[in-house]
């Protein structure tokens, strides 16, 4: 990309202390967005792993998400050190994150100028913070992969030595084991790599295959099983009521929500201008292709998944406004200034968070005596499972139908079944029936809300109910649920 780069700037900011800047603004909104509470997708990843590290019950034993071992452990050592909390992951997730935004700048600094360095800086650190790229949601497994292809991208595509393409190959491979879709960001850097010279090529897959079978061999060793790992994470991903199950209208609906209706709206101009400037297909435009490829085909477009267009969009816009600059002249304090305003989320949770938090709140909602209401406020939930953990011995299993993965975390109690949050597809029917017939809970939590209605197929639905009307009691409504204890006088 040598005929794209642009002269050096000196702007006079430290891209560290402008880094420093933006995990500060990263702790803002992860930790001051509504609910503050685990996440829906924390509170599973935190329920598999303290199984794993406090209940010794390996990852698809102790239960059962389409994600990596790897994201489980993290949530897994944040239990075993500071009991259920969402603070640790995220504060690790912002760690990486970090990271990755100094190896973008990085990326930016040897291949086009200083200043489009600080640039990069301000766009991907910016961008990361918005609601339309899931800018809560630090600790995904987003976070993880996309900052090991930006490394894999630093020491392959910037730094053209094979002495460095082994060291990317390792990074991918992490990136990869973190989250099947960042393969969409390893092949162009295989490509660029193989163009170049075919034994940087070698080494890169070399470190890639080396990465992927030690971490392979240490879920061995750890008792998981590379099978269970393929099913519930790619294949039974597939198909009728999986994650990827949505017809075509709501597909259309999702895509532009997602690329026309957000925030991301503000890189276009200058993509476009950098696709015009430079006819050659090179590696950013072929990194932006492949990434919005993985989108498209993943088909589910939820709003972290954007997050991996942020790095070549970034440093594409990084290097047009370096572009301009130098050839225009333009003033870097009002180009740094328009650039903050522009991409500064426009978001006021925080404040409403902060006032929540330093304002006396008077709820006095104990219960809602069992009738449904408009929505469930995802706080209630923590109050339903510290409710739970006081009203049950340890050893006493708790099923909570629906998409009750927060409930269950907070309640510190085992689901009967691997299936503890609700998953339809005709494998996770099967085994759900067949564990919660086998092995009845002690308690069975069943939402009243439309959302468990209108989303939860029939035939769950209808077993349910017909569990609970055997050998279960209601014992109380709460905050939208109706809790039922198992009769003591039934038999199992």
């Amino acid at each position: 990309m040598a005929e794209l780069t642009a002269g050096n700037n000196s702007v006079g900011i430290k891209p560290l202390q402008l880094i420093c800047i933006m995990a500060i603004l990263q702790v803002v909104i992860a930790f001051f967005t509504d609910p503050m509470i685990l996440s829906f997708d924390e509170a599973m990843w935190q329920y598999i792993g303290r199984n794993w590290i406090r209940n010794g019950l390996v990852p698809y034993q102790g239960g059962i998400d389409n994600k990596s071992p790897l994201i489980f452990l993290v949530f897994g050592i944040s239990d075993r050190l500071f009991g259920v909390n969402y603070w640790f992951p995220r504060l690790i997730g912002i760690l990486v994150q970090s990271a990755g935004i100094y190896g973008l700048y990085k990326i930016a600094e040897k291949m086009f100028s200083p200043f489009a360095g600080i640039l990069t800086i301000s766009f991907y650190g910016l961008s990361l913070l918005w609601h339309s790229t899931g800018g809560k949601y630090v600790s995904y497994t987003e976070t993880y992969a996309i900052t090991a292809v930006i490394i894999s991208v630093y020491c392959c595509i910037v730094h053209q030595e094979n002495k460095l393409a082994f060291v990317g190959g390792l990074f991918a491979g992490l990136g990869f084991a973190f989250r099947f879709s960042a393969a969409f960001g390893i092949l162009p850097v295989f490509l660029f790599t193989l163009k170049r010279n075919s034994r940087s090529a070698f080494l890169f897959l070399l470190g890639t295959a080396t990465s992927i079978l030690l971490l392979v061999l240490a879920g061995e060793l750890a008792g998981i099983k590379i099978s269970e790992y393929l099913l519930y994470g790619l294949t039974d991903n597939i198909g009728a009521g999986s994650t990827t199950d949505h017809p075509l209208a709501w597909k259309t609906q999702m895509f532009a929500s997602g690329f026309f209706y957000s925030e991301l709206l503000l890189f276009y101009p200058a993509v476009v201008f950098y696709f015009l400037l430079n006819k050659k297909m090179d590696f950013l435009k072929a990194w932006l292709i492949c990434e919005f490829l993985g989108i498209v085909l993943v088909g589910i477009y939820d709003r972290v998944h954007f997050k991996n267009l942020l790095p070549a969009l970034s440093l594409m816009s990084a290097f047009i406004v370096n572009y301009l600059v130098e050839n225009n002249h333009t003033p870097v304090k009002q180009i740094m200034l328009g650039l903050w305003l522009l991409f500064f989320p426009k978001t006021f949770e925080p404040l409403f968070a902060a006032k929540k938090l330093f304002t006396a709140r008077n709820n006095q909602a104990a219960t809602n005596n069992g009738h449904p209401t408009a929505f469930e406020e995802e706080g209630l939930k923590r109050k339903i499972g510290l409710w739970i953990r006081s009203n049950t011995l340890s050893n006493e299993k708790v099923f909570v139908a629906g998409y009750g993965a927060q409930i269950l975390s907070y309640s510190e109690r085992i689901s009967p079944t691997v299936y503890f949050n609700v998953t339809q597809t005709a494998v996770a029917k099967k085994r759900l029936f067949s564990d919660l017939t086998d092995h009845k809970p002690a308690m069975v939590l069943i939402p009243l809300s439309e959302r468990y209605a209108g989303s939860v197929d029939p035939d769950i639905r209808l077993f349910m109910n017909k569990l609970v009307a055997g050998k279960y009691t209601l014992d109380t409504s709460m905050f939208n649920y109706n809790i039922f204890r198992f009769n003591k006088t039934s038999k199992p």
